[in-house]
């Protein structure tokens, strides 16, 4: 396998952060959570950076960190959900990598996501005492912008439901047939 990078992208809550280390470790791959590293970077949570600097400033942050990790070899890279849809970042990404995407139906990402208010958008939509129907309905509208990226990524991993142990078996069994350099 002449695999060097490996990006993980879906929505938020589809299991990048989780499925990530556990893949790099089958593979013998180091892991990286870019939304972590940023985090780090910054000695900030997101919400913070988005509050304090705006979502302009992260992305150009996000899009620094995501230059800096693409030149590393045997690595996983978890990407936030909407690191993929910039331009940008996503020459990078295909030029220096594989792409993994976790789909996940929206309903499933409501009940993932309800609770979370660390991320900007839950925190927002759950401020502003928006109702489930309004909640899932902003998440497709989201996923209905981000398909067109998510859609062209390598290897699609429908994870929904299943066990983490499942989903990671299904990417190790694909990923050294699929992402042969010299098929």
């Amino acid at each position: 396998m002449n695999i060097k990078r490996i990006y993980i992208t879906g929505f938020m809550t589809s299991g990048k952060s989780t499925v990530g280390p556990i893949l790099a470790n089958v593979l013998g791959f180091e892991f990286i959570d870019l939304d972590k590293e940023i985090v780090a970077e910054e000695n900030l949570s997101i919400v913070e950076i988005f509050e304090k600097k705006g979502e302009n400033y992260f992305r150009e942050l996000e899009t620094r960190m995501l230059k800096k990790f693409s030149e590393k070899d045997d690595l996983i890279i978890a990407l936030g959900g909407g690191t993929i849809t910039d331009d940008t970042n996503f020459e990078i990404i295909k030029k220096t990598g594989k792409v993994i995407y976790l789909k996940v139906t929206p309903a499933v990402l409501y009940k993932r996501l309800k609770n979370k208010i660390d991320r900007p958008l839950v925190r927002d939509l759950v401020l502003n005492g928006n109702s489930e129907k309004d909640f899932v309905e902003k998440i497709e509208e989201l996923l209905l912008k981000r398909n067109k990226y998510y859609e062209q990524a390598d290897l699609i991993i429908e994870s929904d439901m299943q066990p983490l142990g499942v989903t990671v078996d299904k990417i190790a069994r694909k990923i050294s047939v699929l992402f042969d350099e010299k098929n």
